[in-house]
C-alpha cells in the first residue's frame, strides 16, 4: 500500500479552518496542491474499491488518474478488472437507454491509458454511433458523446443497428441547436421534452456544453455560441464567484464552469469570472473540508461523495492548467498517469519481445462455461480465447476442470506474452511435435525448465506450485517485480494452513502470485502439489496480463 502523506492536509486544515470566511487570495498554488493531495487521500479512504457507476466509480477514478494521485497498490487494476467483468456479464450492453453510461466509462478508461474499443473483447464506443439513442437523454447525450470520443481521439464508430448513424458534427450541431436565448444551456432546453423550467440556462449544463465544444472553436458558429455562453455565465456568477443551480448555490455548478475555462484554454483569473477578487477556484475551495472532501453547499453542508469527486477533478483541471499540461479531457498524455501505460503497451520494465495480443475473435466462448450455469472463470477464459491465447477441446467444449500438460502450458504462455515461437534442441522428447516451437521459446526465455536428463516430459501435468513458479517467471518478463524478502514471503503464506507443504523453491513464486492478485488469496488452502486445472491456468494468465497492462 502506498502511504499518503498527511502533513500537507494538516497544514491546509490550519489554513482553511475558517472555511467560507477565506479571503480570495487563499487559493494559491501551495493551497491547491495540498488540497488535491488531501482530497485524494480522503477519496481513497471512502472509495476503497471503485466500481462501475458514476458515484464511487468513474468520477473518482477519473479524478485520481488525471491528477496522477497516489493510490493504494492495485487500485486501478482492481477497478479495471471489475469493469471487464461488468462488460462481460452484460455482453457489452451497459444500458438500453442511458448512453451516457458508455460515455462516462470511455472517458475514465481513456484517462487510465486504456483503449475503450477493447474492454473484455467489446468496443464500448459503438453505441455512440447511434444518434437517436444517444440524444434521447437530452443535452447530456451529445455533450458526453463528444467528450468521450474526443478524449482518446477515437474514430467515429459505425453502428450497424442505428436508425441514424451519428457523426461528430451532428452532435456539435445538436448542442448548438439547443442553445437557449439567454446564451446558455439546460438539460432539456430546446428539445421536444422541454418544460417551462428548461427555458433558463443552468451553469452546470452550460459548463459541460462548453467543455464538449472546446475542441471545435475553429467553427465560427461554435465560437459565437461559446462567447454568448461565457457572457451569460459571467452575468449569472454571484458575488463570491459561484453559481446558483437547481435552487441552491452549490459546488457542482462551480466545478463545471471551472473545467470549461480550462478546456477552452482560458486563464483561471479571466476577468469575466472574477467577482470581488474571487475566482472560480477561490469559490471552489469554499466547499472544501480538510481531511474529508467537499460539501454540496457552502453553509453547513455535509460532506457529499459526488461533490468530493467533482471537486477533486476540478482542482486537478486547475492544476493541469497552471502547469501547462493537457486539459482534463485531452488525454493523449494519459499513459503518463495512474501507474499504467497505454492500452496494451505494458509496464515500463517489460522485455522488448513481450507484445500485446489484440482481440481477433470477439465473442468467442464455449458451451461448457457459458449459459445459465456459467463457470466462475468464464470472463478470463473468454478474454484469452478472444485473443487466440487459449482454445477449447473440440465440439464447443473447453473442459475447464480438466488438467493441463506442460506442453499445453508452454503454448499458451508463449501466446499470452506475444513471443515468437522458435524451436530448440534442448529436449530429446520434444522435437518434431506441434508444441516444439512453444516449448523451445518458453525454455529460451527461462519460463520453463526441463525435468533432467535432457527431458521435458511434455505430457506430464502441472502442479499448482509449478504453475506459480512459471507464471512468476512470465511476470518478470512483463516488467513486474517478483522479488520478495523472506519475512514478507512468510507473512503472505502464513495465512494458508498448508503452506508448509509447498517446496522451498516455490514459496517466493507462490507468495508473489498471491500478493499481486494472480492467485486468489481468499481460498483456505494452497494445495501446492495438486494438479492445476485449465480454468485456473486461464485465470492466472488473465490476472497476469491485466496487472501487466497487456489486455
Amino acid at each position: 500500500m502506498k502511504r499518503f502523506q498527511r502533513a500537507a492536509g494538516l497544514a491546509l486544515a490550519l489554513i482553511l479552518v475558517c472555511g467560507a470566511a477565506l479571503p480570495a487570495a487563499a487559493a494559491g498554488r501551495e493551497t491547491l496542491d495540498a488540497a488535491i493531495e488531501d482530497t485524494a487521500a480522503a477519496l481513497c479512504r471512502t472509495v476503497t474499491t471503485p466500481q462501475f457507476g458514476s458515484v464511487g466509480g468513474e468520477w473518482a477514478v477519473l479524478a485520481l488518474a488525471r491528477g496522477g494521485c497516489t493510490v493504494p497498490d492495485g487500485y486501478f487494476e482492481r477497478y479495471y478488472a471489475g469493469i471487464e467483468k461488468e462488460v462481460a456479464d452484460s455482453a457489452g450492453q451497459l444500458h438500453d437507454k442511458k448512453y451516457t453510461e458508455y460515455s462516462r466509462l470511455i472517458v475514465t478508461l481513456t484517462a487510465m491509458g486504456k483503449d475503450a474499443r477493447d474492454v473484455g473483447g467489446y468496443d464500448l464506443t459503438v453505441p455512440l454511433g447511434d444518434y437517436d439513442k444517444t440524444v434521447w437523454q437530452g443535452m447530456n447525450g451529445p455533450i458526453w458523446a463528444l467528450l468521450a470520443l474526443d478524449s482518446g481521439n477515437y474514430p467515429m464508430p459505425e453502428n450497424e443497428q442505428a436508425a441514424t448513424q451519428a457523426t461528430r458534427q451532428m452532435y456539435v450541431d445538436r448542442i448548438l441547436q439547443c442553445q437557449l436565448p439567454d446564451g446558455g444551456w439546460s438539460l432539456r432546453g430546446g428539445t421536444d421534452s422541454a418544460t417551462a423550467a428548461d427555458g433558463t440556462s443552468e451553469p452546470d449544463v452550460t459548463g459541460m456544453a462548453l467543455q464538449a465544444l472546446a475542441k471545435y472553436q475553429d467553427q465560427p458558429a461554435v465560437r459565437q455560441a461559446t462567447e454568448e455562453a461565457l457572457a451569460c455565465m459571467s452575468a449569472k456568477q454571484n458575488a463570491q464567484g459561484g453559481f446558483n443551480s437547481w435552487g441552491t448555490v452549490n459546488v457542482e455548478s462551480c466545478v463545471q464552469m471551472l473545467v470549461a475555462l480550462t478546456e477552452l484554454g482560458l486563464p483561471l483569473d479571466d476577468p469575466r469570472f472574477v467577482k470581488n477578487g474571487s475566482t472560480l477556484l477561490d469559490n471552489l475551495l469554499r466547499y472544501y473540508r480538510p481531511g474529508a472532501g467537499f460539501a454540496h453547499t457552502e453553509d453547513g453542508g455535509e460532506i457529499n461523495q459526488m461533490a468530493t469527486e467533482q471537486g477533486l477533478y476540478a482542482m486537478v483541471a486547475a492544476q493541469r492548467a497552471l502547469d501547462g499540461k493537457n486539459s482534463l479531457y485531452r488525454m493523449d498524455d494519459a499513459a503518463a498517469f495512474a501507474g499504467v501505460s497505454g492500452a496494451g503497451k505494458g509496464l515500463a520494465g517489460k522485455h522488448d519481445d513481450v507484445t500485446f495480443r489484440p482481440v481477433t475473435k470477439p465473442g468467442k466462448t464455449f458451451d461448457d462455461i457459458s449459459g445459465e450455469q456459467a463457470h466462475p472463470n468464464q470472463p478470463a477464459i473468454e478474454a484469452l480465447a478472444a485473443r487466440e491465447i487459449i482454445d477449447g477441446k473440440g465440439e464447443g467444449r473447453f473442459d475447464p476442470d480438466a488438467g493441463m500438460t506442460r506442453a499445453e502450458f508452454a503454448a499458451i504462455v508463449v501466446r499470452a506474452l506475444g513471443l515468437e515461437p522458435e524451436p530448440c534442441d534442448a529436449f530429446s522428447d520434444v522435437g518434431g511435435q506441434w508444441f516444439a516451437p512453444y516449448v523451445g521459446t518458453a525454455y529460451r526465455y527461462k519460463i520453463v525448465n526441463g525435468k533432467g536428463a535432457g527431458m521435458f516430459e511434455p505430457e506430464s501435468g502441472i502442479t499448482r506450485q509449478e504453475a506459480a513458479a512459471m507464471v512468476a517467471r512470465a511476470a518478470g518478463l512483463c516488467g513486474m517485480d517478483t522479488t520478495m524478502e523472506t519475512a514478507e514471503i512468510r507473512n503472505v503464506l502464513a495465512q494458508f494452513a498448508d503452506y508448509v507443504q509447498a517446496e522451498s523453491w516455490a514459496r517466493e513464486s507462490l507468495a508473489f502470485c498471491y500478493k499481486s492478485g494472480i492467485l486468489d488469496d481468499s481460498v483456505l488452502n494452497i494445495e501446492p502439489k495438486a494438479e492445476i486445472l485449465r480454468c485456473e491456468i486461464a485465470q492466472m494468465l488473465y490476472n497476469l496480463l491485466r496487472s501487466a497492462n497487456l489486455l
